[in-house]
């Protein structure tokens, strides 16, 4: 119940995100990491601590979402799967990413395509700096954690 609870806190947080830069794929934008508004930290119950996210904007056709998500130096991210396809670019600090049984140092510049369904993983290195991803979902967010 815990992880349906903090999962709903999430997307909340998501669609919420105060200054978030909503944006629909007509429409041209601009954005400034360093201007992002950031929503408050969270997580818990397979989200990292201290997780924070920025909305970017919705597809108005397949209702995925574009944001931003922070993650503090030293966070964890269990192991859980999305129904849709998720494409991600690490635009500070670095991250491991697990994708099935595979392991992948990511730095800066970093693109990934985690296909649906497909488990995954995220690690922040401890003693680094936070990390710093965009990501766009090709559906709605879902979170489905593996126990």
């Amino acid at each position: 119940m815990n992880k349906l609870r903090n999962y709903l806190l999430f997307l909340l947080a998501l669609t919420n995100s105060i200054g978030g830069f909503a944006a629909s794929e007509s429409e041209p934008a601009t954005i400034d990491l360093s201007e992002l508004q950031w929503g408050p930290p969270g997580g818990g119950n397979g989200f990292p601590i201290g997780l924070r996210t920025a909305r970017v904007g919705i597809d108005p056709a397949t209702k995925g979402i574009t944001y931003y998500a922070m993650f503090p130096a030293g966070s964890h991210f269990d192991l859980h799967w999305h129904t849709y396809d998720e494409y991600v670019v690490i635009v500070a600090g670095k991250v491991n990413i697990m994708l099935g049984e595979e392991s992948h140092d990511l730095e800066v510049g970093s693109y990934v395509v985690i296909p649906g369904r497909m488990n995954h993983s995220w690690t922040v290195p401890q003693g680094g700096e936070d990390a710093v991803i965009l990501v766009r979902r090709a559906g709605p967010a879902d979170f489905h954690f593996i126990e």
